[in-house]
């Protein structure tokens, strides 16, 4: 995610219990053999109604991994109600007798699996599903879900309001760790990316924005669908959509589109000129991390002051009005377009690693000044190490614990921790880790002990006693030095 504009956030995290399956899934039940060696008939169970993890029990469901969403909504801000039909391609890694999706908010009319009625009920966030016949384990199947609502926002200790905002002009989707279930059913957590169509209609005259490559849009009626694709895998917290009124300017860039929206509730200047930054933002990132890996460029600003943070949603990040009230900021769109390569296309295994995301955002940031003429890496880091809070010190960045995952100490303190691995091994193995970890984990999941094993292999250096103080210490460590 992004910074808040205090720099910090509140957040309760996640952590996962034994081993957790690259797309949210639990392993197979045993298959027996019969009397003459051919497989028995399988056991179908229903898949879990969580991923695992013991913060966010009903987060992500297990038994079955997600390929892609098609996600059609109609919303009418006049009575603030949607109406929706979402399909889900998936596919099955246990024998599954019914299987759940995250759905918060909204009543679902219709059920059907790879065309057939599913008996359907809904208890509490989540959808349980049972087809009219098992899903056996490495089966491809389609959802198609119907349903209707008002949708409301999602309460959680991470940002306050995430989820579905109503706005004074048409509204906002957006938060993390989850917000894509307030309006589409949803295997909602990071483990299970996958690839989004969207296709959004509201009344003419407003505009709908969302993940990924425009589609075009088309009106009758008095109405206007705005289609959209996220080709690159996806987390769902990622997906978005903002409906409003906006100056809108779009172009291309390395053949790629461009597509920038500004509120028309903000003052004309500094966030335009922010966003419009976006492409010489990443075309520097680039340098440093190798090929930029979503299919479009572009941001949202919005007018609306409850989104006290801006977020990394793939391929455009939305920012909140405070972080353009003193002036232009580019140094929030560094962040959220960091993001794009660490956290978006090299995404989370478990939430507790979260400093995989904040921390290298942050440092590129500081990157950045330096880029740009401001301070030099090295003196930001001792401007850091230097004026840090006791908290800071005694919350390790590695292991933050659900009350202090989106803490100063995941952002500064994690930042601080890629600037020692940079002391430790050196510019040109440093640049390569980056360029490397970007490039291997491009589209997948990572864990911390990957990234320590990938450093370890490219320096050729024994790391820990760089990253255990840094990331799992609840003292300051040494100033390091370089060797």
């Amino acid at each position: 995610m992004g910074v808040t504009r205090r720099g910090t956030r509140r957040a309760v995290g996640l952590l996962l219990t034994g081993a957790l399956l690259v797309g949210g899934c639990q392993s197979a039940p045993e298959r027996r053999d019969g009397p003459s060696g051919a497989p028995s008939s399988p056991d179908f169970r229903p898949g879990a109604a969580g991923i695992g993890d013991d913060y966010f029990p009903t987060y992500g469901n297990g038994g079955y991994d997600v390929d892609r969403y098609t996600v059609r909504v109609r919303y009418d801000p006049a009575d603030e109600r949607l109406t929706g039909a979402t399909t889900i391609e998936a596919t099955a890694v246990a024998d599954l007798s019914s299987f759940n999706l995250d759905l918060s908010g909204l009543t679902v009319s219709k059920v059907t699996v790879d065309g057939a009625d599913a008996r359907h009920r809904q208890e509490g966030s989540e959808l349980v599903v049972t087809p009219a016949a098992g899903l056996r384990t490495g089966t491809g199947f389609r959802t198609e879900v119907t349903y209707a609502g008002r949708p409301q926002p999602i309460e959680n200790e991470t940002l306050g309001e995430g989820g579905w905002l109503h706005t004074v002009d048409g509204a906002i989707a957006l938060g993390q760790p989850e917000s894509a279930s307030s309006w589409f059913p949803v295997n909602d957590h990071p483990s299970d990316k996958a690839t989004y169509d969207f296709e959004i209609t509201v009344p003419e005259g407003l505009t709908a924005v969302s993940n990924g490559v425009p589609q075009g849009r088309s009106s009758a009626d008095g109405w206007t669908t705005w289609k959209w694709a996220e080709r690159v895998p996806m987390a769902s917290y990622l997906s978005t959509v903002v409906i409003g009124r906006f100056r809108v300017s779009t172009g291309e860039h390395k053949g790629r589109p461009v597509y920038h929206a500004v509120s028309t509730g903000l003052p004309k200047g500094p966030a335009d000129e922010s966003i419009a930054a976006t492409v010489r933002v990443a075309d520097y990132l680039e340098t440093l991390f190798g090929p930029y890996p979503v299919q479009a460029y572009g941001g949202v600003a919005i007018a609306d002051h409850r989104i006290r943070y801006a977020l990394e949603t793939q391929s455009r990040p939305v920012y909140g009005p405070s972080f353009f009230a003193q002036g232009s900021n580019v140094e929030v769109v560094v962040h959220e377009l960091a993001h794009q390569w660490f956290g978006n296309s090299v995404a989370l295994t478990r939430w507790s690693d979260i400093w995989l995301n904040e921390g290298f955002a942050t440092y590129a940031e500081w990157l950045w000044r330096e880029h740009d003429g401001g301070p030099r890496v090295q003196q930001t880091f001792d401007a850091r190490y230097a004026e840090a809070s006791p908290q800071l010190w005694s919350t390790p960045p590695g292991r933050p614990g659900p009350e202090n995952l989106f803490s100063e100490s995941v952002y500064q303190r994690g930042a601080m921790t890629v600037h020692a691995l940079r002391l430790a091994v050196g510019d040109d193995a440093f640049f390569r880790i980056l360029k490397t970890w970007a490039a291997e984990k491009r589209d997948a999941n990572a864990t911390t002990d990957e990234f320590v094993a990938l450093a370890e292999r490219i320096s050729g250096k024994q790391l820990d006693d760089v990253f255990d103080p840094w990331l799992y210490g609840t003292r300051r460590p040494t100033h390091p030095q370089p060797r």
